[in-house]
């Protein structure tokens, strides 16, 4: 039972957050300049942005999969209170907390309206926003390298590195 639930965590971990990170990270740079580039049609990085905010906020929801699996793992283990283990349940719920609270309800901001395809703000107010959001999108996916590392290296347990 360990081996599956390890194995649903790190697949979840994968498939879920690894796009997350992806487009969250590609998001910035489509908002930034709406229609400046020139090289597609008209639109075409408002399109491109929006899809990857869907991306975001879709695989957010099974994002869910991954602390719960790896709680359930951790417990199977019996490693709970092990340090490192806390450590990264903090660096997780702070990479939510980010995700949730900031990043998209940032991207939805730069959006246009649906209804009426009105891009928000200047030019300089969607630079600078996107700016932002992309310092901490970095953040976000620092928090979730350094998971990663914490995972794999399990620094005081007998099996780490």
């Amino acid at each position: 039972m360990t081996t599956f639930l390890l194995s649903v965590h790190v697949l979840a971990a994968i498939l879920a957050i690894g796009p997350i990170t992806v487009a969250a990270s590609m998001f910035p740079r489509f908002v930034r300049t709406p229609d400046v580039d020139g090289d597609g049609p008209p639109g075409q990085n408002l399109r491109t942005a929006g899809l990857l905010h869907r991306v975001c906020r879709g695989y957010t929801v099974l994002g869910a999969a991954v602390p719960v699996f790896g709680v359930a793992t951790g417990a199977r283990l019996g490693v709970l209170t092990d340090a490192w283990l806390l450590a990264s349940i903090v660096l997780t719920a702070a990479a939510a907390a980010l995700l949730l609270l900031v990043i998209l309800p940032g991207q939805e901001r730069l959006l246009p309206e649906p209804a009426g395809g009105v891009v928000p703000g200047s030019v300089e107010a969607r630079r600078a926003g996107a700016a932002r959001l992309a310092m901490v999108t970095g953040v976000f996916n620092l928090l979730w390298a350094v998971v990663v590392v914490l995972m794999i290296v399990r620094p005081g347990s007998t099996a780490g590195a």
